[in-house]
């Protein structure tokens, strides 16, 4: 209904809209955060975007796959010959397709944290039943499933398809490597969780992506490069190992890798042959992971208050 009002100065309308009130169910906070979730994924995938915005993610998904698709075809052609044990890689040296995951990373954080600040939305976002705990939750779970999910699915492929090409049939390649079973999910967990959680703490402390970006890479070569060059060559020194190899923060989650598949750091390491060695780089990275956590909490709550 439109009402018109006249006076001296002018004439004007008054509209009467019939609002209703919302009464539908209210979801909370848990609601919130879950559709922040969703939310994130669908940015970092490029759903609902632009064909260009979902090129990287799908192209590096597919470059990380592509090794073990390799892998099994060979598998499949040389069955019944001389080649039929040659085998590019294992499912430990599979973990972590370093300069993939690396750009995939460098790529996806910035993307997740950045224009929140840039367009000034925090604000908004705290206007609703949402903490900066639920903010920092449901931002670096969804980097955390997307990095798990990036990495455990070329092991699946792999699996599955030299369980499917074995030539002791797949029953029985099953049975023999039942350890991969357990083996990749927590290694790789391991692998998603800290590159997750320090990402993300280092995309929350500027508004601009390519700073961003550039901060994660920068950090992780910049202390691999310090960590080789004070360490060096392990096969061409031989020496009993250095404990500076606990500096490169880009390699660490390897060590733990090799822990959960091994038992022990692997000789070729630089950190092998350093009494608790393993504990070293158990500890640092759990120092890492602390600290990303802090500074993120602190980003966000210094926001929402």
């Amino acid at each position: 209904m439109t009402t018109t009002v006249g006076s001296d100065t002018g004439s004007g309308a008054v509209y009467d809209r019939g609002y209703r009130p919302y009464e539908g169910p209210r979801g909370g906070r848990a609601a919130t955060r879950n559709a922040l979730f969703r939310a994130s994924l669908r940015r970092a995938l490029g759903l609902r975007r632009s064909w260009r915005q979902k090129i990287a993610p799908f192209v590096l998904l597919g470059v990380a796959v592509i090794p073990a698709v390799v892998n099994v075809g060979v598998k499949y052609l040389t069955r019944g010959t001389q080649a039929e044990d040659i085998s590019f890689f294992t499912y430990r040296e599979y973990i972590g397709v370093s300069n993939t995951l690396l750009v995939f990373v460098a790529l996806t954080a910035p993307d997740l944290f950045c224009p929140d600040r840039r367009q000034r939305v925090l604000p908004l976002y705290f206007a609703r039943p949402l903490t900066g705990v639920d903010y920092v939750l449901a931002k670096v779970g969804a980097m955390f499933f997307l990095l798990f999910s990036f990495s455990f699915l070329p092991h699946v492929v792999l699996f599955v398809g030299q369980m499917l090409v074995s030539k002791e049939g797949s029953l029985e390649y099953f049975t023999e490597n039942t350890d991969i079973l357990w083996k990749v999910p927590v290694a790789v967990l391991l692998f998603a969780f800290y590159y997750a959680v320090l990402s993300s703490a280092l995309a929350s402390l500027t508004a601009r992506r390519i700073t961003a970006g550039a901060s994660i890479v920068g950090l992780l070569l910049v202390t691999s490069i310090i960590s080789g060059s004070i360490t060096g060559d392990p096969e061409q020194l031989g020496y009993t190992g250095n404990a500076a190899a606990l500096i490169d923060l880009f390699s660490l989650p390897m060590v733990l890798r090799d822990l959960v598949f091994l038992g022990h750091v692997d000789p070729d390491f630089a950190l092998s042959g350093v009494h608790n060695g393993g504990l070293g780089a158990v500890l640092v990275y759990g120092a890492v992971v602390i600290a990303s956590i802090s500074t993120l909490l602190i980003r966000y709550d210094q926001v929402e208050r």
